[in-house]
């Protein structure tokens, strides 16, 4: 019988787009830090010891946006001049002019719109703890030791990534890990072998195991296939803020809307309405009333409510997806205010959210569960 496998890969915080999605989000928690209201839509592009921030911002704040980009790739852990992209040597250029007030007026306090027109998702499903498809869930998890494993090895470097391909049976549930592919940047002095051994017993079998997989029945097991990698980062590749959109929600598992997360502040809804149709999809999870969902919303610039709300269970819900969409509406603010309210957006929160993930991470206020009970005490489950 043919495998049916899902594939889905993440990249560290050292990755080129990840370095600038990193400076995005800083500049907007500096800016929120000093000024919630702070308008922010900051762009960043970096190549070889070269770092270009432009983008419309607004704000009160004082902020010093060269010292920002400098600290995070710093913090990132480039700091190598022979990396081609030094915290100390890059040249760092800023191009940031105000926000359009053709643009504001239509997402000011007092009309409270979208800041655009646009279509976001949010999805949750039963197959991980923090419910989050494994193939993603895996592949950030790979990602995220990857870079602690970075940071603790003088022999690696900050650019890899990592690639999980999930095998499921006819129903769809999953039957287990079929291959695993890392990649990670290092010096010339790691003999490939020694790498290779290093990364299977440091980052993969102990990430396996944490989902409970060992790493003796992954039928392939591919790390730097190429056998070299030390021209990487962006010296090696120009990365670019919101070009790793799919890393950054479900992998490709859910669908995704028409815009990117990091260096937006929350008025923009394709940013703020993907964490809240991930806050309603993961509730409505778990509360029991699906085991996969996913959330739909979309709206129209300087329009509050959202034009539309769709709930798809894929037939697995105990309610119908209307009785669902229907629920949702009643118990949610979703205008962007509202939405801005609930899940308390305003605050510097955003830097964490480029470094280690969007969605199944930890304390971010559009992973928690509060609204389930409430949902499963409206149908008396």
């Amino acid at each position: 019988m043919e495998k049916r496998l899902f594939t889905s890969e993440c990249v560290t915080c050292g990755h080129p787009d990840k370095v600038a999605d990193c400076i995005s989000d800083a500049i907007l928690d500096a800016c929120l830090a000093q000024d919630p209201n702070s308008r922010v839509a900051c762009e960043v592009t970096v190549t070889t010891d070269f770092c270009l921030i432009c983008g419309e911002i607004t704000t009160k704040a004082d902020v010093d946006y060269p010292a920002i980009a400098r600290d995070v790739i710093r913090t990132i852990g480039y700091t190598h001049p022979e990396t081609g992209f030094c915290a100390d040597t890059v040249e760092i250029l800023c191009k940031v002019h105000t926000q359009s007030s053709d643009i504001a007026m239509g997402t000011n306090d007092e009309v409270g719109g979208a800041g655009d027109q646009g279509m976001m998702f949010g999805g949750a499903c039963t197959q991980t703890p923090e419910l989050m498809p494994l193939p993603v869930a895996l592949a950030r998890a790979l990602s995220n030791r990857l870079t602690q494993c970075i940071h603790s090895n003088d022999l690696l470097r900050p650019d890899g990534k990592t690639q999980v391909s999930v095998e499921f049976d006819e129903e769809g549930n999953v039957a287990g890990v079929d291959t695993v592919v890392v990649s990670v940047m290092h010096t010339e002095d790691f003999e490939i072998e020694q790498l290779r051994k290093y990364v299977r017993e440091g980052v993969i079998a102990p990430v396996l195991e944490q989902y409970g997989f060992d790493i003796n029945n992954v039928k392939n097991i591919h790390i730097n296939p190429t056998g070299k990698f030390v021209i990487g980062g962006p010296d090696g590749d120009t990365g670019l803020t919101g070009r790793k959109i799919i890393v950054d929600t479900y992998g490709g598992y859910f669908s995704h809307g028409g815009g990117a997360f990091s260096g937006k502040d929350p008025t923009k809804v394709d940013r703020s309405g993907a964490y809240m149709a991930r806050y309603m999809a993961k509730n409505l999870v778990a509360a029991g009333l699906a085991e996969k969902v996913q959330v739909q919303l979309a709206y129209a610039i300087g329009v509050a409510e959202p034009v539309s709300v769709r709930v798809d269970s894929f037939g697995t819900g105990k309610l119908s997806d209307e009785e669902m969409t229907a629920l949702l509406r009643k118990t949610c603010d979703l205008t962007p205010g509202g939405i801005i309210r609930k899940l308390q957006l305003r605050r510097p929160i955003y830097g964490k959210t480029a470094m280690e993930g969007h969605f199944g991470v930890e304390d971010l206020p559009w992973e928690a569960t509060d609204l389930a009970e409430k949902l499963k005490s409206i149908i008396c489950l």
